[in-house]
């Protein structure tokens, strides 16, 4: 029984540094997940409109795209421990001020702490896992990292549809961020416990992010290039998901079910991660990357023709399948990294994507003030111009870079 135990540990990639990752990733996750889906519902509930909401959508990529490199900075200036320290911190702050401050200003300033978790940590977390495993094991690592993430993704609406069904859109997301602090304290205690201390850290990493492009190879510029496309795709209606299901439609759903459809978007796209991983480390990436760009592709379309629950339901099962694909991307941009520059090249790419893609979750809200087809049809053809991209110029890579 322990050789089996030990043999389904090994396969899934899970190790001491590999466990305090996932604690983090949950505990801080579940915070952040109970109320962040229905920060749109609480500017509403401020007086805010859709311009405030296209603001903190916008906000939302652009921290992350500047935020990016600065983590990779960090990663290697400070190594992966110590970085994810000063991470969960900032995260932290901006959880206490939403709960202190109940106004639209104070949730746009806390954004740029609260939204600010997920991007700055990526390339410290990508670090870790390409420390920790060898390239033959990184998609499952990055898989396993992504169905983890979606287990707070699950519960978090769910729970947080709760607590504004019980204390209002105003006070339960509030009460809801105030859980999050204490879950990203407890976090922030476990990694610090778990995680080994790693001699990662560069004695004097490189601050010129041009010096890093210039090490980009040709095959990672065209998947950052479709990324963008596909980003795009996914960022015009994203913050306006909820809108639509709550306020738009002819049967609108509650905050609940709007959080039983991110259950179902949650559930799909968890049961697909492992054995897609599985695949993608024996054989070529390509193929699962150009079918996730396809279910993005789709999303939009289906979900505007999708006017009650149970359509809304079938759209959510394809905003699940969307992440077929996305742990593969995301080892396939460290297989095609520099070994020595992997935290920030990794911060690299998702500065260029997201600075660029910050245009479209700032025009996603005129779109939608025009109507509500030109954003979801706009968004999908910008996924059909991505994916096609991606086919005529993506690569596989197998092999290390030096």
């Amino acid at each position: 029984m322990r050789l089996r135990g030990k043999k389904l540990l090994d396969f899934l990639a899970i190790e001491r540094n590999m466990t305090g990752l996932l604690l983090m990733v949950i505990l801080v996750g579940l915070g952040e997940k109970l109320a962040e889906r229905f920060l749109p519902i609480y500017l509403i509930a401020l007086g805010g409109g859709a311009l405030s909401i296209g603001i903190l959508n916008g906000l939302d990529n652009l921290l992350s795209a500047l935020y990016s490199y600065p983590g990779g900075y960090l990663a290697d200036r400070l190594g992966t421990k110590r970085s994810l320290l000063v991470f969960n911190l900032l995260a932290m702050f901006g959880f206490l001020v939403v709960v202190l401050i109940p106004s639209q200003l104070a949730v746009i300033g806390a954004s740029f702490f609260f939204l600010s978790w997920t991007a700055i940590s990526l390339p410290a977390t990508m670090k870790l896992i390409a420390q920790t495993l060898p390239m033959n094991r990184r998609t499952m690592g990055v898989s396993l990292h992504s169905l983890v993430r979606r287990i707070p993704m699950a519960l978090g609406p769910v729970m947080g549809g709760i607590m504004i069904g019980l204390w209002g859109e105003k006070t339960g997301v509030r009460a809801a961020f105030a859980i999050a602090f204490i879950l990203a304290g407890i976090a922030l205690a476990a990694q610090q416990i778990l995680i080994r201390p790693d001699s990662s850290a560069i004695e004097r990493p490189e601050k010129n992010p041009m010096v890093i492009f210039k090490l980009m190879s040709p095959a990672l510029k065209n998947l950052l290039i479709s990324d963008i496309l596909i980003r795009f795709c996914e960022q015009i209606p994203y913050a306006f998901a909820v809108v639509w299901a709550m306020k738009s439609i002819e049967n609108p759903v509650s905050a609940f079910q709007f959080g039983i459809l991110t259950t179902i978007e949650m559930a799909v796209a968890m049961l697909i991660y492992i054995p897609v991983a599985w695949l993608a480390d024996k054989g070529n990436k390509k193929i699962f990357v150009v079918i996730t760009f396809c279910f993005f592709t789709a999303f939009p379309i289906i979900l505007y023709h999708s006017r009650s629950f149970w359509p809304l339901a079938g759209a959510f099962v394809v905003r699940g399948l969307k992440e077929f694909g996305e742990p593969t991307r995301k080892s396939l941009i460290l297989d095609l990294a520099p070994n020595e520059r992997k935290a920030a090249m990794f911060g690299l790419y998702y500065l260029i994507r997201d600075v660029v893609v910050s245009i479209a979750a700032f025009g996603g809200a005129l779109l939608w003030m025009v109507d509500p087809a030109v954003n979801f049809y706009g968004a999908s053809l910008f996924g059909a111009l991505g994916t096609i991209w991606f086919i005529l110029k993506g690569e596989d890579f197998r092999k290390p870079l030096s």
